[in-house]
């Protein structure tokens, strides 16, 4: 029988036994099946339930999604312990080790007067920490897993730190129009379309970078906003006892013109 007192509440050893428990012989076959590669998808998504619970303002889904992301690192550092290569004590100690050496106006004797310096002081930190000589170095540094236009967004701003950007967004603007231009020519001989889209998308990003807004954000926005209006399409589409699967285009499109100006 299983050797496990039920409390009624637990603290992080006990997650920590728990995951312990459920990878050993007597536990779960499927979390003993699982790899770092297998959940990988996981702890994704359930980062990113993280961040809708913090969109949503929601304390109690918050606390709730910080624990399911909690239990994906104690899950991976769990397997790791397995094999001896390291803990989630290890996991903590680096992190504390990081965070002491790149507050060195808050642990040692810098001085800081604005929160602009300890940017700066952290970037020059990091850089001398992962061996960065180069502006590169540091862009190939940028983690390629992340959503693309973030990706986009951090490798600009690493460019900017030494010149390389556009005096305002104007610039970035007319760069954007000349990307839209190859993509139409692109598009015309069928070749290259894939390269010239990601120069616009790539371009898009610089802009918004200049006007200030999280690309992945508004990206967000605007699918939230087409599927709104969509469900008025359906929504009237009903109404007329019209299936959408027999409506035109341009009918499809005044509806979908009518929801637009509804949010005007």
């Amino acid at each position: 029988m299983l050797d496990f007192v039920y409390m009624s509440s637990y603290n992080v050893d006990d997650f920590r036994n728990i995951m312990n428990i459920l990878r050993s012989k007597d536990g779960c076959p499927w979390d003993r099946e699982q790899t770092h590669t297998s959940i990988r998808r996981n702890l994704l998504e359930e980062a990113y339930e993280v961040c809708e619970a913090i969109d949503n303002e929601d304390a109690e889904h918050l606390k709730e999604e910080l624990g399911d992301l909690l239990m994906q690192i104690i899950f991976h550092a769990q397997m790791e312990e397995e094999i001896g290569s390291f803990n989630l004590d290890d996991v903590a100690d680096r992190a504390c080790q990081k965070l002491i050496l790149r507050h060195p106006h808050v642990f040692s004797d810098v001085k800081v007067d604005n929160a602009d310096e300890v940017l700066k002081n952290w970037d020059d930190i990091k850089r001398q920490e992962k061996a960065q000589e180069t502006v590169s170095s540091a862009m190939d540094g940028v983690a390629k897993s992340l959503p693309a236009l973030w990706r986009a967004e951090k490798i600009q701003k690493k460019a900017q730190k030494v010149g390389f950007d556009w005096p305002d967004i104007s610039g970035a603007l007319s760069k954007l129009d000349e990307e839209l231009n190859e993509f139409h020519q692109a598009v015309e001989i069928n070749k290259g379309v894939e390269e010239e889209l990601g120069d616009i998308l790539f371009a898009a990003v610089n802009a918004a970078r200049f006007a200030g807004v999280d690309p992945e954000d508004a990206l967000h926005k605007s699918c939230d906003k087409f599927t709104r209006r969509f469900r008025f399409i359906e929504k009237e589409a009903k109404l007329k006892g019209v299936d959408l699967d027999t409506m035109s285009l341009d009918e499809m499109e005044t509806l979908y013109q009518q929801a637009k100006s509804r949010e005007a």
